[in-house]
């Protein structure tokens, strides 16, 4: 089943892969479902059946003109959980992905989760305001929209690179996963990439947060630039009760590659918990 309809009809590309307790990656902006190649291959090996999917707009789903609000994105995640039939699954969203939990949990409940995972995540809520006041200004947002109607793969180029934590003298990563990343990044529809500025940017999910009634792990890196972890992963690790905190000092946003096998044993020991 590599396409799911959502409830207005979208097309969501979905690839479904092993077998055991069922877990759903869901992707960051503006990348795809394959970002978690790293993730996918170690849980599928230890026995999990993996779900990823590109969130609407982006990658092979459908690329609609409108519709990128977290209610519509939390109801997709809602369809592929039911379409699927997956129960006991657990979620793991990383930075845009983490609204989808946040939100699926608020509007759906928690009977198909036992567990969540908030990875480099917005939640729970980046803008700044006069009762968030460590915020974002959102004069950041509207800038990164403008550079995006401007030159939108000029942006991602120079982009990419400060999302994996790269520098005159640090190389975390490799040149082809930078253009590797890239590709991912320009399957997006323009308006998606647009609007989930929006979406990501100015989300408030605290309302959300007391619907985290299920085991949760947050994982931030120190040197995340992108979101960073003083007004996100610390702040959501603080307002879900028994969650638990990890922090990855000097860790950039990307941390699922330039971290890939700490990120994998964290996860494996989570999931393994009772």
């Amino acid at each position: 089943m590599p396409y799911i309809t959502a409830t207005d009809g979208t097309s969501l590309h979905v690839k479904d892969m092993g077998a055991g307790k069922p877990v759903v990656l869901i992707h960051g902006w503006p990348l795809t479902g394959d970002m978690w190649e790293k993730q996918t291959l170690a849980l599928v090996e230890a026995g999990y059946r993996v779900i990823t999917y590109d969130r609407r707009g982006f990658g092979q789903s459908g690329h609609p003109i409108n519709c990128y609000d977290y209610d519509t994105l939390a109801d997709d995640l809602a369809a592929i959980l039911e379409q699927l039939d997956l129960w006991d699954a657990t979620l793991v969203g990383f930075s845009m992905g983490g609204g989808e939990i946040a939100r699926y949990l608020s509007r759906h409940g928690r009977s198909r989760i036992s567990k969540t995972v908030l990875l480099s995540s917005v939640v729970p809520f980046l803008l700044k305001t006069a009762d968030n006041p460590k915020g974002v200004d959102i004069s950041v947002f509207d800038g990164i929209k403008q550079k995006i109607r401007q030159d939108r793969f000029g942006f991602l180029k120079d982009f990419i690179p400060d999302f994996y934590g790269v520098s005159m003298i640090h190389h975390p990563v490799s040149q082809g996963v930078l253009d590797w990343t890239f590709i991912l990044a320009c399957m997006a529809s323009p308006m998606a990439t647009l609007d989930c500025v929006d979406a990501w940017g100015t989300t408030d999910f605290r309302p959300d947060l007391q619907a985290f009634t299920v085991p949760t792990l947050v994982i931030h890196g120190t040197g995340d630039s992108a979101v960073p972890a003083d007004i996100a992963g610390q702040k959501a690790a603080a307002a879900i009760p028994g969650s638990t905190w990890i922090s990855y000092e000097g860790a950039p946003h990307g941390l699922f590659m330039t971290h890939a096998e700490r990120v994998n044993e964290d996860l494996l020991r989570f999931l393994a918990t009772p």
